[in-house]
């Protein structure tokens, strides 16, 4: 569709209101991103709504300061609306999905003559699941009570003390609508053990046939999907929607323009959404909890029902599962090369090329017949109390029964399914890259397991047969989408069609006169035993005058050894990112800052990435050593080993890349608005000793630089 002038008209003047509106002044990096999107999404031809041009992508990397929230909203909601097409807007954290639904949508609506509605997605883990929390409660009050088997699956119950009061109080707040059912919306974090008892998943839910189905929060917030013309979600929602075959939980691709707001991360999303894994004695253990709920069943079943003889086939099958997956244990325990140290008590090993054993690939089919037979058996049962739902049939199982049972047998049927995707990967042929497969021993006080794991190396198969092949339109965006100046990483990895356009809008910062990045001599590279005590011995000099300063370990080991050398000297001053919550942290840091006393902040990755301390809230970021990933991830490592047998460098290829990506996020910590300033200090000589430092430190921000030789 071409763009008309009259969403060329909306574009250009909604963008003049909200800059009138908020008295704020253009900027040419976001003026570029509104027109790069708008032209974008202008060039897909269609034939009565079904995309016909080929598909592509639109990638647009813009830094800190750009302002690329409201440039792709403005672009895109006249686009989507003119198209009817419904605009997903995806973020991979909880933050940002906050602050577009919370505050940069009100914010377009109120000063721009735009019409639009929108809608939060969320999965429906996130939500209060009634019918759990009822039954929980009355599980407290009737400790031996077969009636209510939902909490079979929690294991043992919390002692803690007030864990029914919380609960109470979880059905009164729901009740009275002072919380809409929203884990994220309760006013305290909610540990996940405890969030598991009171919510559910798909194959858990009766849906319409539950009684709690008209006052359900999930169903509730779902309610507005159809009609929003702007769904906000994560990217484990659509991945998690990709998987269920689109349209599932969200729109179907086909009728949707997606925007993927920090981009960088939906490869690894992907990969973490398409693994799979095994813990074989903790399976074990849960096909004895499956044994006892098929006892305990047992009597409120009419006897030669349909239902009761399933009961005998899962049993049946549930043992063939037990009997393979203890020799499956065997074989790996005593036919595997595992390397315990004193200090951990877990052991990795990973299969070269993917390529498993003889002995282990014929286990792993056994398994996967063994488990395909128990998924099928428990798949009868659930669509068997199912049927008790339909009033309009007679049916052997009474409905209380089978509301009962329904969720505790969809529980095993998923878990079931879960182990099935594991033995399914593990029997596949190769591929390019071929998978990669490995297995964790680990070591307890009183017992061990050994977990099996299969994950692909690359998403890009996936992304391109699931996502990109079928989006309507696509535009990814994020401050670091390029490595090492060039978009090559992400397109390899994210497997983006050939017609994709790129673009990289360039700072509307200042960066020579904003901040600098000094490299200090020092006496000891990284890589040396006596770089931890150089840092302890440098590190109380580089925040000396420091009103806040934020320090980035690669370790978190590293870091506590550093905070306990040195925290007894400067006590109040050091807060580690582990101290508490990562709010609670921040918190305190600014009021420290606000009080006028220095603050120092130590963390390592997700402190690298995630946190804004914008003005007097940060003024120096210390960087101890440059973001190299840990070798022993077998995933990268199977990519590397794959890389290598092609002639290629791994680490040129894919180390450096990876690190340059995370340097930057480290380094955009420091300057958050235009009126920033700073500096950075990089305390790995690597950066300036290494062929490859060179690369890295140019692919940095144009900061003034101080060298030390």
């Amino acid at each position: 569709m071409a763009l008309t002038d009259d969403t060329k008209q909306e574009i250009q003047q909604g963008y003049r209101d909200v800059l009138a509106g908020k008295k704020i002044r253009a900027r040419y990096g976001q003026r570029l991103m509104i027109a790069e999107i708008a032209k974008y999404m202008g060039e897909i031809t269609e034939n009565d709504g079904q995309r016909t041009s080929p598909a592509s992508a639109c990638v647009v990397e813009a830094g800190t300061g750009t302002g690329k929230t409201l440039a792709y909203l403005i672009a895109a909601i006249p686009v989507a609306k003119a198209l009817g097409k419904t605009l997903v807007i995806s973020t991979a954290t909880v933050a940002l999905q906050d602050q577009i639904v919370l505050k940069d949508l009100p914010d377009l609506k109120k000063h721009s003559k735009m019409g639009f509605n929108w809608t939060l997605a969320k999965g429906r883990g996130r939500y209060l699941c009634m019918s759990r929390l009822e039954a929980r409660l009355h599980d407290e009050g009737n400790g031996d009570s077969d009636t209510m088997p939902l909490f079979l699956l929690d294991g043992p119950k919390s002692e803690e003390p007030g864990t029914r009061a919380f609960f109470e109080e979880m059905l009164a707040s729901y009740g009275s609508r002072n919380w809409d059912g929203d884990r994220d919306h309760w006013p305290e974090q909610i540990p996940d053990d405890v969030w598991r008892q009171v919510t559910t998943d798909h194959r858990q839910c009766t849906n319409r046939h539950c009684s709690y189905f008209d006052s359900c929060a999930f169903f509730d917030a779902r309610k507005d999907l159809d009609d929003a013309d702007i769904v906000v979600a994560n990217h484990d929602l659509v991945l998690a929607d990709l998987a269920l075959g689109g349209g599932a939980i969200l729109p179907e691709p086909e009728n949707a323009l997606y925007i993927f707001d920090e981009a960088h991360h939906l490869p690894d999303k992907a990969l973490n959404h398409f693994a799979a894994s095994v813990p074989l004695n903790s399976t074990r253990q849960w096909l004895k909890q499956l044994s006892q709920a098929l006892v305990k069943m047992q009597p409120y079943l009419p006897g030669g029902s349909q239902a009761a003889k399933s009961l005998d086939r899962i049993g049946s099958a549930s043992r063939d599962v037990d009997l393979v997956l203890a020799r499956v244990y065997e074989e790996a325990e005593q036919n595997t090369g595992w390397e315990f140290n004193e200090e951990r008590r877990t052991a990795q090993w990973r299969y070269p090329e993917g390529e498993l054993p003889e002995a282990m690939a014929d286990l792993s089919a056994e398994s996967r017949i063994a488990t395909a037979n128990l998924v099928r058996q428990l798949g009868a049962l659930a669509d068997e109390l199912q049927g008790a739902f339909d009033e309009r049939k007679e049916h052997e199982i009474d409905r209380e029964t089978a509301e009962a049972w329904y969720p505790v047998i969809g529980s095993f049927h998923s878990r079931a399914e879960d182990q099935l995707r594991l033995w399914t990967a593990w029997c596949e042929g190769g591929g390019s890259p071929p998978p990669a497969r490995w297995a964790v021993r680990q070591r307890w006080d009183h017992a061990e397991d050994i977990t099996l794991y299969s994950s692909p190396v690359l998403a890009d198969n996936l992304l391109y047969s699931r996502l990109w092949s079928r989006a309507y339109g696509t535009v990814l965006t994020s401050a670091t989408l390029t490595a090492l100046g060039r978009f090559d990483r992400l397109n390899s990895r994210a497997g983006l069609p050939q017609g994709s356009r790129f673009l990289v809008v360039p700072s509307s910062f200042r960066y020579a006169e904003m901040a600098t990045v000094e490299v200090p001599a020092m006496s000891t590279m990284p890589t040396d035993d006596g770089f931890t005590d150089e840092l302890v011995k440098r590190l109380p000099d580089l925040w000396a005058g420091e009103k806040a300063t934020l320090v980035l370990f690669t370790s978190r080991r590293q870091m506590i050894q550093v905070r306990d050398a040195l925290a007894p000297e400067y006590p109040n001053l050091i807060i580690t990112q582990d101290d508490m919550a990562k709010g609670e942290v921040l918190r305190q840091h600014c009021s420290r800052v606000d009080d006028g006393r220095p603050s120092v902040l130590f963390g390592v990755a997700s402190f690298a990435e995630g946190i804004d301390l914008p003005g007097k809230y940060l003024h120096h970021v210390v960087i101890t050593r440059l973001p190299f990933s840990v070798p022993d991830d077998p995933i990268e490592a199977s990519l590397a080993e794959w890389v290598s047998q092609r002639g290629g460098n791994p680490f040129m290829e894919i180390t450096v890349p990876d690190a340059s990506i995370k340097l930057v996020q480290a380094v955009g910590r420091l300057l958050r608005t235009e009126q920033d300033t700073g500096r950075v200090t990089i305390l790995d000589r690597r950066i300036i000793a290494r062929r490859y430092g060179q690369l890295l430190l140019d692919a940095l921000p144009p900061f003034r630089r101080i060298i030390e030789r």
